[in-house]
């Protein structure tokens, strides 16, 4: 069959899928790679002769022969579900005979106040700002790639993030001393936005059916992004020619090379610094409850793993020990 073909037309039913329930152009690869993937292993055999038990030796070959990651092999499973769910219309039975990979239990990388100071010393002018956003109000990468002008909110030194992870909007703080700096860097934004409307271009990406409803809505400013990128470029969707946000792997590569620089040790990547952000919270004494709602963590279990890295002992809990015997070191003694 031709299903594995990238540009098969049962593949472009998949793709139609993904599109119509408004999923991101990173997922809608993913999974056109995890089904091609699977259609591959199964000797190019359509999904519609193939079932439970299938699918489960392709996640056990996963694990056990590629030796993938869980949250690899999860993915590979959200794939497959899609497909079976939205395009093949017999959702997935049980799938317990699959054998699933192994999560170690790791604590995150977290860098100290001091590190994560020389850590900005030594980032280059045009990528200061926006990772001390990342830091400074505990953003998700792509979260703050995404920002519109519209989410920032100078008055309340509030960003509102839209469509976080799991597709829920949440409030987080804007950092005073990030102010005027955002406030400089937007100047120089709406000259670039200028330049394009006047060069025929300016209508930015709108999520979801926001372009029909609101025509004009994609060349406005307030849906302009915060970070756009330095060159147009061609929409792989609809293949028009406009301004994306700024490419992650600008970031990414400015971090490590921030990293380098600085001499620190540690495997710190852009997700670290959301990581101390919650940490460094933590030490000064802020309610673990509002950490959790900043970093947009739906089970609060996910939020107390920061207590861990804490120099407070395990669980954040200081032990009375030292005041008992009287040792120094101890809370409340000199």
């Amino acid at each position: 069959m031709q299903a594995s073909n990238s540009t098969s037309p049962f593949l472009q039913r998949v793709r139609n899928a993904i599109r119509v329930r408004h999923y991101s152009i990173r997922t809608e690869q993913a999974y056109v790679d995890w089904i091609r993937r699977f259609i591959l292993f199964h000797g190019k055999r359509h999904p519609n002769e193939l079932g439970e038990a299938d699918v489960g030796r392709f996640l056990t070959w996963l694990a056990v022969e590629r030796n993938v990651a869980p949250s690899t092999q999860n993915q590979a499973l959200n794939a497959l579900v899609f497909l079976y769910r939205h395009v093949i219309d017999r959702p997935l039975g049980d799938i317990t005979n699959a054998e699933r990979a192994k999560k170690p239990q790791r604590l995150p990388v977290v860098l100290t106040q001091d590190e994560t100071k020389r850590l900005f010393r030594h980032l280059d002018g045009n990528q200061w700002l926006p990772v001390c956003l990342l830091y400074g109000s505990g953003l998700r990468l792509m979260e703050r790639l995404r920002l519109r002008v519209k989410d920032l909110d100078f008055d309340h030194r509030a960003i509102v993030v839209r469509c976080g992870k799991g597709g829920k909007d949440r409030v987080v703080t804007l950092p005073d001393v990030l102010v005027v700096p955002l406030q400089r860097h937007l100047e120089s934004v709406r000259n670039l936005h200028d330049k394009d409307l006047r060069d025929g271009f300016g209508a930015v990406h709108l999520p979801h059916a926001l372009a029909r409803k609101y025509p004009n809505a994609a060349r406005s400013w307030a849906w302009q992004y915060v970070f756009p990128a330095a060159k147009r470029s061609t929409d792989p969707r609809s293949g028009v020619v406009r301004r994306h946000h700024l490419d992650d792997s600008c970031l990414q590569k400015a971090v490590k090379l921030a990293v380098l620089r600085a001499g620190i040790h540690k495997p710190a990547s852009c997700h670290t610094l959301r990581h101390s952000f919650a940490t460094h919270l933590l030490e000064r004494g802020m309610d673990i409850r509002t950490v959790q709602e900043q970093l947009g963590h739906q089970d609060l279990r996910t939020t107390q793993i920061y207590t861990h890295v804490l120099q407070r002992g395990g669980n954040a809990v200081l032990s009375p020990l030292g005041d008992v015997l009287g040792l120094p070191g101890s809370p409340g003694r000199v």
